[in-house]
């Protein structure tokens, strides 16, 4: 009787790695599940070199292996390739077919490797846990546990659903983020060419206008000592001035490629005055339908909370689910952390104390997302209805300011001559 080696995880989320004996790769799952455990890699012994599901370096010799690929090409590819396969095609007729329909380029070549891989005698999964750059760890994953559940074409059209919401609520948000930074940006610039070459031909007829009885407006002496500081060192300090958004800009940037600097500018996010609750709702509707998905899907809790956690988007959220993590481990409820972390509502803890108490997590975990991303996108629309008048009258402010500037001199005089 055939052997076949198999990878799998116990009810704790421990790895079990054995043989069993059976005539088919289906007979092999059906006892490795009969055994009280979760299938996540099965091969005929001797098949050739595994590869884990989690993920693997890609190939460097293979040209565009380790380009990014945009998540709405990737999700693309997903629908498609679920059509496909509820049609009834092989995978590998399923993976050329999308593969001509690809423009040239990196994903086309991609899909191409992904096929070759197939053709040699790997898993889907593990094909695609090859291009961990174009297809991450949940996308991975998902996938594995369609082909073990025998509903890959389920599962491709769950992971597409998930990231047309997941990426459209991030297009939202990054929406809501850029319009006051494009126009504060603007207003900066604005400001500067006034300051540099507006105020300036008027200094000398405003220091002209004063004499001994009325010296210059306090408004108007501290626009000339500014407009002057701006050119002083032959401009260098409006140059300061001008590139300072973009230094800012780059330090974030920089401080992010560190965990610690993540949690932290992830943990001042959810307390600004007014985007805090947008930052809270984004990140818990993120996380809560990443782990509903996984569940959804057959894979264990302790291995779905593990992936939820690396696409999290969010330390703060990604630190509380390690501890909900551990304390599962130790044989504690989801609710129990989750509720002693302290950083969601307890409407949330309550969906998921009722959903483990009926079995029905992965539904209460979606509906907390769902009902979050309704909310996040009241609140982005009403800050952005706000913050359109608040622009203008910032600009409109500023601009005004340095006329007032300009003109309280002439006012002064005419009221000393009088």
């Amino acid at each position: 009787m055939p052997t076949f080696e198999y990878v799998a995880l116990d009810a704790k989320g421990n790895e079990v790695k054995a043989e069993i004996e059976a005539l088919s790769s289906k007979e092999a799952i059906s006892k490795i599940r009969n055994k009280g455990l979760f299938p996540t890699k099965v091969k005929a012994h001797g098949a050739g070199k595994k590869i884990s599901v989690k993920g693997a370096a890609a190939a460097p010799r293979r040209k565009g292996a380790n380009k990014k690929v945009k998540i709405k090409v990737v999700t693309q590819f997903a629908r498609q390739l679920s059509t496909l396969q509820d049609a009834g095609l092989a995978i590998l007729r399923s993976l050329r077919i999308l593969e001509e329909q690809q423009k040239k380029g990196p994903f086309r070549r991609i899909i191409g490797y992904v096929a070759d891989d197939i053709e040699g005698g790997s898993t889907l999964s593990e094909a695609l846990g090859k291009y961990p750059r174009c297809f991450n760890r949940l996308f991975v994953n998902m996938v594995a546990a369609g082909e073990v559940g025998g509903v890959l074409d389920v599962i491709l059209a769950r992971v597409a659903d998930f990231m047309e919401k997941a990426e459209r609520l991030k297009s939202k948000i990054k929406g809501a983020m850029v319009y006051p930074a494009v126009v504060m940006t603007a207003a900066m610039f604005i400001v500067l060419g006034l300051m540099i070459f507006i105020v300036p031909t008027f200094s000398e007829v405003l220091a002209d206008m004063s004499d001994g009885r009325a010296g210059l407006p306090a408004l108007t002496q501290a626009l000339l000592n500014i407009s002057k500081w701006l050119l002083g060192r032959k401009g260098l300090n409006a140059g300061i001035v001008a590139v300072m958004p973009f230094v800012i800009f780059s330090v974030f940037k920089f401080i992010r490629q560190f965990k610690a600097g993540r949690f932290g500018l992830d943990w001042i996010k959810l307390r600004l005055p007014v985007m805090k609750k947008i930052v809270y709702k984004t990140a818990v509707a993120r996380w809560c339908r990443t782990l509903a998905t996984l569940i959804g899907a057959g894979v264990p809790i302790l291995e779905a909370i593990n992936i939820t956690r690396e696409t999290a988007d969010n330390e703060v959220y990604s630190k509380m689910l390690g501890k909900v993590q551990a304390a599962i481990r130790q044989g504690d409820t989801f609710a129990n952390p989750l509720r002693q972390s302290k950083t969601v509502d307890a409407i949330v803890v309550n969906m998921v104390d009722v959903g483990e108490e009926t079995g029905d997590l992965d539904k209460m975990l979606m509906k907390v997302a769902d009902n979050f991303d309704e909310e996040a996108d009241v609140l982005v629309g009403s800050m952005m209805s706000l913050l359109e008048p608040m622009m203008i009258l910032m600009l409109g402010g500023m601009v005004g300011t340095i006329v007032l500037a300009m003109f309280l001199p002439m006012v002064k005089m005419i009221q000393v001559l009088m």
